[in-house]
């Protein structure tokens, strides 16, 4: 019997299993990453150790990867790609540019949030920003969720800068991404309890070594990971434009149907998604599909057990699972990401957006905790996204002191920020300010 463990994302907490080996396949007992075939039956040259167990899986075993265009499922299915698409163009031609980086910023510690809030880690929205500012909590605890969050966060500017070595969907990419997130967690976070008291390290950027279960679903073996993944990534990257966003979906569910890694699986698929919604769609991470699967969780995690499902007999399409329950993933997946394109275009709809930002800023110069003139200068930043410091005098028609007086009371406040104390300043769509600002944008 081989004792294995994993990070299961589908419910929330991590799970060892003990898997029983076919009779003919003998016993795999796992040691240091290895395999050792210990069958009396086997002749002694085989003995010596094998770098992973391998069942021999075929590729198209993960099939179908999206449902045929001759099937039944496909015209709801095309009809949710374009509607997205329409949306999320509607979206990014809406919001002015100099807001565009600022508002991916936030987008970035939301989408943090929520991606952590489905594996069961709460950090408080504020938390993570003094996170980005090198604040963190005496609470280890806490602190731990804070440098994870930190990461989470750095991973995702990485690849909304380009980062990426090949396609999202490339093995390298994947190995990336997990390297890049697990290199900047606490140590604490990198540790699994393993069954009889033991525990095992995940190793960054390295896919399992190991035999897991999630759910009712076992993970194909170790040796087949890397083939599974390079067949996914070379459909995929040659699709059409309606297939590649629909692929998206689908890609989701396959991605965590491998479950390429120890833990941190659900993680990295979520950002695997963000990367290609970047890619394909051109969302310009304006919008979060983490928060619509958050707020859905237990649907979320149901759908993606009955994704697992083998054939239905010959109606269910032509591959070895279901392609009636992978539509179905896919339509709630899509549904997700319109309905989160949906409520970004609701929060920033131009002026509705400026009446709230500057009512909040008439009310917080009316307590005392901004100074005359604030209002004026979040006029200028809606408007330009930024403004040069030179520029903040004749503005407000002061001296040089009390402009600067105004803009840090605005700093200190989060509505503006800049890089140093004589960079320009910048909207800044802090999550202290999220609830005046961008209602629902997190749990109140």
């Amino acid at each position: 019997m081989l004792q294995s463990c994993t990070g299961d994302m589908r419910n929330g907490n991590r799970t060892f299993v003990r898997l029983v080996r076919p009779h003919h396949l003998g016993s795999f007992p796992v040691k240091s990453g290895h395999l050792r075939i210990s069958d009396p039956d086997l002749e002694p040259e085989l003995e010596p150790a094998m770098t992973l167990p391998d069942r021999g899986e075929a590729i198209t075993i993960v099939e179908p990867l999206i449902p045929e265009e001759a099937s039944k499922h496909r015209p709801q299915l095309n009809d949710l790609v374009l509607e997205l698409t329409d949306a999320a163009a509607e979206l990014r031609g809406a919001i002015p540019e100099g807001m565009r980086a600022p508002l991916a910023e936030a987008i970035r510690a939301m989408n943090c949030y929520y991606s952590n809030l489905i594996e069961g880690h709460y950090t408080h929205p504020v938390d993570i920003e003094r996170a980005l500012n090198d604040d963190f909590s005496a609470n280890p605890e806490k602190r731990d969720l804070q440098l994870e969050a930190r990461a989470h966060i750095r991973v995702q500017a990485w690849i909304d800068g380009g980062g990426l070595p090949d396609h999202p969907l490339a093995p390298e990419s994947l190995l990336e991404i997990h390297r890049r997130f697990c290199t900047d967690l606490p140590e604490d976070l990198l540790w699994l309890d393993a069954p009889e008291g033991t525990r095992l390290r995940i190793t960054p950027g390295a896919f399992r070594d190991r035999d897991v279960q999630v759910g009712r679903h076992v993970a194909p073996s170790p040796g087949a990971v890397p083939r599974l993944l390079s067949h996914i990534h070379r459909m995929h990257r040659m699709r059409g434009r309606l297939d590649a966003v629909l692929g998206i979906a689908c890609s989701h569910h396959r991605l965590n149907w491998v479950h390429p890694f120890l833990d941190m699986n659900g993680r990295v698929t979520r950002m695997v998604s963000h990367a290609l919604l970047l890619q394909t769609l051109g969302s310009g991470g304006l919008w979060s599909v983490s928060r619509g699967l958050a707020r859905q969780e237990s649907e979320y995690k149901r759908r993606l057990m009955a994704a697992d499902e083998p054939r239905h007999g010959g109606t269910d399409g032509r591959g070895n699972l279901s392609e009636q329950r992978l539509t179905e993933f896919a339509e709630f997946f899509l549904g997700t990401c319109i309905d989160q394109v949906r409520f970004m275009e609701s929060l920033m709809r131009p002026q509705e957006l400026r009446e709230r930002i500057l009512g909040w800023c008439a009310r917080e110069t009316g307590a005392g905790r901004l100074l005359p003139g604030s209002e004026l200068v979040m006029r200028e930043a809606l408007f330009l996204g930024r403004i040069e410091r030179a520029a903040l005098p004749g503005l407000l028609g002061v001296g040089d002191r009390q402009a600067r007086k105004v803009s840090a009371a605005l700093v200190a406040a989060g509505a503006l920020r800049a890089e140093t104390s004589r960079s320009p300043l910048v909207l800044n769509f802090s999550p202290r300010l999220a609830g005046n600002w961008m209602p629902g944008l997190f749990p109140e």
